[in-house]
């Protein structure tokens, strides 16, 4: 749109007002149910929203066709219409940037806007029984759908109590009701059996160092 404004100015060429006027009106009208439908699906979506950027610049195409024309007819200006273009083109741009800065967030799997991991995590141990939590994120796999993955230490005599589902959904309840996150995957580990493991890790690298000071004797 902005470069053929800028060629319009470059090289004039004469519009027929009343026939454009038409042109413009029907446009618009088409548009606009365009617009009414997807306005509200282009919250959720990136292809929608995509979609609705694409009518919502036809729509301004339209508007700017009336204006320009009805400024043509009545004074005869020329140049009304490709101002008209280029003031409808640099409306659309900051939309556009922020458009492709979203899709880029997706495409990279970026941390979800408005979750803060601290506060997750804080939350996370908030919950009775909970001692440790790692490997812990999250990201955005579509627009409008964040997700979340953590492994979390649990107390042994809370897992028996209680046990693993009631756990998860413990968990799963505890961030959806204060963190926009669609879906949340947890790994429970038993506290005695991450301690086992770091103590066979340990145990393991004390054996390793012990072999490495026998080879240097």
């Amino acid at each position: 749109m902005l470069y053929e404004a800028i060629e319009r100015f470059i090289t004039p060429a004469g519009t027929e007002g009343g026939l454009t006027i038409v042109f413009g009106a029907i446009g618009l009208a088409a548009n606009s149910v365009s617009l009414a439908l997807l306005m509200r699906g282009q919250q959720e979506s990136l292809n929608v929203r995509g979609a609705f950027l694409e009518v919502a610049a036809d729509a301004l195409g339209s508007v700017a066709v009336i204006v320009s024309a009805v400024v043509i007819l009545a004074t005869g200006w020329q140049a009304a219409d490709p101002i008209a273009s280029l003031v409808i083109g640099l409306m659309i741009v900051p939309r556009t940037v922020r458009l492709l800065r979203e899709t880029l967030d997706v495409l990279l799997e970026a941390a979800p806007k408005g979750v803060d991991m601290a506060e997750v995590r804080a939350h996370i141990l908030a919950l009775d029984g909970v001692e440790d939590v790692h490997d812990l994120h999250a990201w955005t796999i579509t627009s409008g759908m964040p997700v979340l993955s953590a492994h979390v230490v649990v107390s042994s005599e809370v897992l028996t109590a209680i046990g693993h589902e009631k756990m998860l959904h413990e968990l799963q309840g505890c961030l959806g009701d204060h963190f926009d996150v669609e879906h949340c995957t947890f790994q429970l580990e038993p506290a005695a059996t991450r301690s086992t493991r770091h103590g066979c890790a340990t145990e393991r690298g004390r054996r390793g160092a012990w072999r490495g000071a026998r080879g240097a004797e």
